[in-house]
């Protein structure tokens, strides 16, 4: 464990916000955690800093995860479960699955952050959540100092949540996550999501492997996202809205090129698609604005603060109910 005060935050968010941390304790190994000491309960768990928006300096502890590790607990002919350490890369530990035929997360490359916060999201990308193929979440309790098991449905998953994200918000910090992935010859492949397939085909391909749909996802995002170290953000800000048929049938009558997704008996309308229809793609305002390639990624053009980007956000939350009466929620958590 090491503790240091006064430090600046800019490193540790990808937005590259200029602030103050009063106390940042790294957690090395998941050992230290018995031993942190805390003035109050009150504390902020910090990961990659990749879905953080941080609007001023932070006054209360920030616990920085920073553990590694990547090990086979179960191999069977199906299937291998790997338990994963909370600080550990999520494309990091992609790639490692590549390299090993272990299937199940391609679909998730390039997400930036760590382990840890991948079920705190559920994050989840081209037709893929972590949820399909977690096992279970190993986390500590920071007032009873233990660390407790939690299998996949005691989490409550949902679209871009969990109860490590509500209920259980400021009680545990995950140490590890356990996940069941296929091995070869058992890889069940999606591609149906989005642009996969037509890419796939564009380079002839017919029968791809899960590395090949990997690399088409990572072309895909790479042309849509801005990379952090060149302008910060967080990748996407804002969630996908799910609406009653009824209300989605309303504003395709209006918009019926509208792009849209089933989702059990709603429908998905991609924030994206609302956004720049309100105008904001590619728009700079002050310091901050949206990407030019994709409405859904507020970026900082240099010096923005956290309050710049968090007032644009609610600047385009009210454009969008104006326009579509649709609320959009904001994916990133805000300090």
């Amino acid at each position: 464990m090491q503790i240091d005060n006064n430090v600046s935050g800019q490193p540790f968010n990808t937005f590259g916000i200029n602030v103050n941390f009063t106390k940042l304790i790294t957690i090395e190994d998941k050992s230290d955690l018995n031993y942190l000491q805390l003035e109050k309960p009150q504390f902020n768990i910090l990961g990659g800093g990749s879905n953080v928006l941080i609007k001023s300096d932070v006054a209360l502890p920030i616990i920085y995860v920073n553990t590694k590790g990547i090990n086979i607990l179960k191999e069977e002919e199906e299937y291998v479960q790997l338990q994963v350490a909370a600080g550990e890369e999520w494309h990091d530990l992609v790639l490692w699955t590549l390299d090993n035929d272990f299937g199940g997360i391609e679909n998730l490359s390039l997400i930036p952050g760590k382990c840890g916060a991948a079920p705190m999201q559920n994050i989840g990308a081209y037709g893929v959540e972590i949820k399909d193929v977690l096992h279970a979440v190993k986390a500590y309790d920071i007032n009873k100092k233990v660390e407790f098991t939690f299998h996949n449905q005691e989490c409550n998953f949902g679209y871009r949540t969990s109860n490590f994200k509500t209920n259980w918000k400021g009680k545990y910090i995950i140490t590890d996550i356990i996940l069941n992935l296929s091995k070869p010859g058992y890889h069940k492949k999606n591609i149906s999501y989005g642009a996969i397939s037509d890419v796939l085909n564009n380079q002839g391909i017919g029968d791809p492997t899960i590395q090949d749909i990997s690399n088409t996802i990572i072309s895909i995002r790479q042309s849509k996202l801005p990379d952090p170290q060149i302008i910060g953000n967080s990748g996407s800000f804002f969630k996908n809205p799910i609406v009653p048929k009824s209300q989605f049938e309303e504003i395709q009558s209006l918009f019926p090129n509208m792009p849209f997704y089933p989702a059990n008996d709603d429908i998905k309308i991609p924030a994206g698609w609302l956004i720049d229809q309100c105008g904001w793609k590619g728009k700079v305002v002050g310091n901050t604005g949206t990407y030019k390639n994709q409405a859904l990624v507020l970026v900082n053009h240099g010096n923005a603060t956290g309050l710049e980007i968090f007032k644009l956000s609610e600047e385009i939350q009210k454009s969008v109910k104006s326009k579509f009466n649709i609320d959009i929620e904001r994916e990133v958590n805000v300090w």
